[in-house]
């Protein structure tokens, strides 16, 4: 039973603001370590650990309430000049940060947190009193100038501490989660990050558990707690508005209607009438439509709130990898699905850390490259007609095509001849196969060969796609492109005999006429030449599984990731914009929902990459039985090309 009964709506309104205003709290940290004579910074933070806890009062969460009163304390010293910032002080606060949000997580599954680690503690109150740490071996800010400095303060020689004093390695240990480093060499200073430790690190920053991770289940305590929290959001009031007075216009609309109706029906069918009837039959259209577009804003987030915790993540992986890396974030107030936002969360995420693990290069590769010891990783969002569109890039080291293919055919995930027929995207591509890894060795932050996978499938999952643009010495961009929302989806309808199916616009590429004269059977397969591009064709019928003879009269050039396939189909029925229904209780493999057209009849809408999957067309690599001729040959057709 939850500790908080009769108080679920404040413990959650406490939650929502709490955590906005804690992430807001890690970004001015960050930026904070870069200026730290910034007074308006510290007082920034200082109202953002005054105002946490007190909501956490009303709650009676007292340890939460401890914990960032001692946090305050120090951010008051510090505003007031009593202390300046340093290495050691910022080391203690990012780790108080990590237990504030700790006790959130104990807070979303109703209970009161427990006390904070008693380290941790200790340690706010040696630094509040402005005691220096002889023997710390806290990690100095990522963006000090100096190579040695990057990464580690080179530590005095330990000594015996003084009674009553606290062991400052211990408590380095206990607050950082990593070992304290012994004294290394001046010039060996930038190999005392514990790289071991980095994956730790974005975990506490992300305030997850190890066991947490993307494609791993969580705890169902965390799972239901998602859950509710996945159910709330935030609109402006002013949106709101203008839904109640679409809604108050579409009722008065409604009842000229059903005046005009009961004219009718009392045979008044005269021209004025009838003209009357349609003005408001077109007014309740245009009426809809608006209403449709303001209830589907009512679900837009700006996407800052998703890049916000970003900084911090960055910054802590690069400290404990010794790189001076800085986030750039651009298009903070580009709105998109609410829904879209969570599963975005995990990608970016892997994102980020290949950029800063595999991406930027060590200090001295760039000194030797003419680079600055500073590394920039930019995060992008912006909208491009009806889809948005988000980069991650670097600019470090790129990636060799060559080197990829060489390493893909290394691990036997392609063969030699099908790395002489790739191109350089086609190349680039090949870092999303599973097992695929450049890592020499195998860490916690990298080399499993897992994580670009992730990224791409989530990404596939939300009906977008990711490209790769490289250059060697320059940098590496990735490019998602998404569709605004996930509840409204443009489709192609193509029909087999009478029977329409849907399949998302986005994948299509041209329609063209399956002409008997060009078909060519190649290893067994149905394929033509398009604009000298070899293609499979691929009856839609035989994925289906459909026992009807195969005369199709059309296909549909589309594309999916790297693979190119003609959808063979009877005919089409033009593009509509499906409002998408799931199949919650059953779903047929290969059905990604249903969607009712105009006329009232229900449109299955196809999953084409479980579809492929299901018919073991992976990669292109195929079986399609060859196609009898049309009838008649069509005339060819160009289809809307999705934004």
């Amino acid at each position: 039973m939850s500790e908080f009964a009769g108080m679920e709506d404040l413990l959650q309104d406490f939650l929502t603001e709490a955590e906005d205003l804690l992430s807001d709290v890690d970004n001015k940290l960050v930026d904070l370590e870069r200026s730290p004579d910034d007074r308006g910074l510290l007082n920034d933070i200082f109202r953002g650990f005054h105002t946490i806890k007190g909501g956490a009062g009303f709650l009676n969460a007292t340890e939460l309430v401890t914990l960032c009163h001692l946090t305050e304390s120090l951010f008051d010293k510090l505003r007031n000049g009593e202390l300046g910032v340093t290495a050691e002080i910022m080391d203690v606060i990012l780790s108080a940060t990590a237990g504030v949000r700790g006790m959130f997580e104990s807070l979303h599954q109703g209970t009161q947190p427990k006390a904070a680690d008693p380290a941790l503690i200790e340690a706010l109150k040696v630094v509040q009193s402005g005691e220096k740490p002889d023997h710390a071996a806290a990690p100095a800010p990522a963006a000090a100038p100096t190579p040695a400095a990057s990464t580690a303060v080179t530590p005095a020689p330990a000594t015996t501490p003084k009674p009553g004093e606290p062991d400052w390695k211990q408590l380095h240990a206990a607050v950082t989660g990593a070992p304290a480093p012994a004294a290394p060499p001046a010039s060996t200073a930038l190999a005392a990050a514990p790289v071991a430790a980095a994956d730790a690190i974005v975990q506490n920053a992300l305030g997850r558990r190890g066991t947490d991770r993307p494609g791993a289940s969580a705890p169902a305590g965390r799972r239901e707690a998602e859950r509710q929290r996945d159910t709330s959001i935030r609109v402006d009031t002013a949106r709101l508005d203008q839904v109640l007075n679409l809604s108050g216009e579409i009722g008065l609309t409604k009842n000229r209607l059903n005046a005009l109706r009961s004219d009718i029906l009392n045979g008044n069918n005269d021209t004025e009438t009838l003209h009357a009837l349609d003005v408001a039959v077109s007014q309740l259209d245009l009426l809809v439509s608006d209403l449709q577009n303001a209830v589907m804003k009512t679900r837009m987030q700006p996407i800052g709130r998703l890049f916000q915790k970003y900084p911090r993540i960055a910054r802590d992986l690069a400290r404990s990898l010794g790189k001076d890396v800085e986030l750039m974030l651009a298009g903070e107030e580009t709105e998109i699905d609410k829904t879209m936002i969570e599963d975005l969360s995990d990608p970016i995420i892997h994102l980020i850390r290949n950029a800063v693990d595999h991406g930027v290069e060590d200090p001295d590769e760039r000194r030797a490259a003419g680079k600055s010891d500073k590394s920039e990783v930019r995060l992008e969002a912006r909208q491009e007609g009806d889809h948005i569109v988000i980069l991650v890039s670097d600019d470090g080291r790129g990636m060799n095509p060559e080197k990829l293919r060489a390493k893909a055919v290394q691990k036997g995930l392609i063969s030699d001849e099908e790395a002489n027929t790739m191109d350089e995207r086609q190349s680039f591509n090949l870092i999303f196969l599973p097992g695929f890894s450049l890592a020499a060795k195998v860490s916690d932050v990298s080399g499993r060969g897992v994580g670009m996978d992730v990224v791409r499938t989530n990404i596939q999952k939300l009906n977008g796609s990711i490209d790769i643009r490289s250059m060697q010495g320059k940098g590496t961009t990735f490019i998602i492109s998404l569709p605004l929302t996930l509840a409204i989806l443009p489709v192609l309808l193509v029909k087999l005999g009478d029977q329409p199916f849907a399949v998302p616009l986005s994948m299509v590429r041209e329609i063209l006429p399956i002409d008997p004269v060009e078909v060519k059977e190649v290893g067994g397969r149905a394929t033509m030449v398009v604009r000298g591009e070899v293609l499979p064709i691929l009856p839609l019928c035989s994925l289906l599984g459909w026992e009807q003879q195969c005369t199709p009269g059309y296909g549909v050039l589309m594309q999916m990731a790297e693979l190119s396939f003609i959808l063979a189909i009877d005919s089409f029925a033009g593009r509509e914009d499906a409002v998408i229904k799931s199949l919650d209780d059953f779903r047929p493999k290969g059905v990604a929902g249903v969607t009712t057209l105009s006329n009232g009849q229900i449109v299955l809408i196809l999953d084409m990459k479980e579809l492929l999957g299901a018919a073991g067309e992976q990669r292109g690599v195929a079986r399609a039985m060859l196609i009898k001729a049309p009838a008649a040959k069509p005339a060819r057709t160009e289809a809307p090309v999705a934004a």
